[in-house]
């Protein structure tokens, strides 16, 4: 199982900006993706998931209406797109496969991470 990121975005405040994680290793529809984000000297914060088969999302309540995901099965790619950013959006954005457990979900294959840094 693999999930890999490209490396880092550099934006100016109130722009938008787009992370890449192009997964392999597994099936593709099988798993949720899930979007999490470390911002420097904070702790993981989860942002929500995707199905990528069906392309249902569910969004962390602070990031409703701001952030967008989606899902490219025909490449096993998922994005998380962010607009308005704000100097508060510098973090890196990790994707991770979120396997249900009956015991919750688990987020059991992380990428590498994409630092955003947002400013002017």
């Amino acid at each position: 199982v693999q999930l890999v990121q490209l490396g880092a975005e550099l934006r100016n405040p109130g722009a938008s900006v787009k992370v890449v994680c192009k997964a392999s290793g597994y099936t593709f529809t099988s798993y949720y993706i899930s979007w999490v984000r470390q911002a420097p000297g904070q702790g993981l914060e989860w942002m929500g998931r995707i199905d990528p088969e069906g392309g249902g999302s569910k969004y962390a309540q602070k990031f409703q209406g701001r952030v967008t995901f989606t899902a490219d099965t025909s490449t096993s790619t998922a994005y998380v797109e962010l607009s308005s950013l704000t100097s508060e959006d510098t973090a890196v954005y990790y994707c991770a496969r979120d396997r249900a457990t009956g015991w919750g979900n688990v987020l059991d294959a992380w990428g590498q991470g994409t630092l955003v840094t947002v400013s002017s």
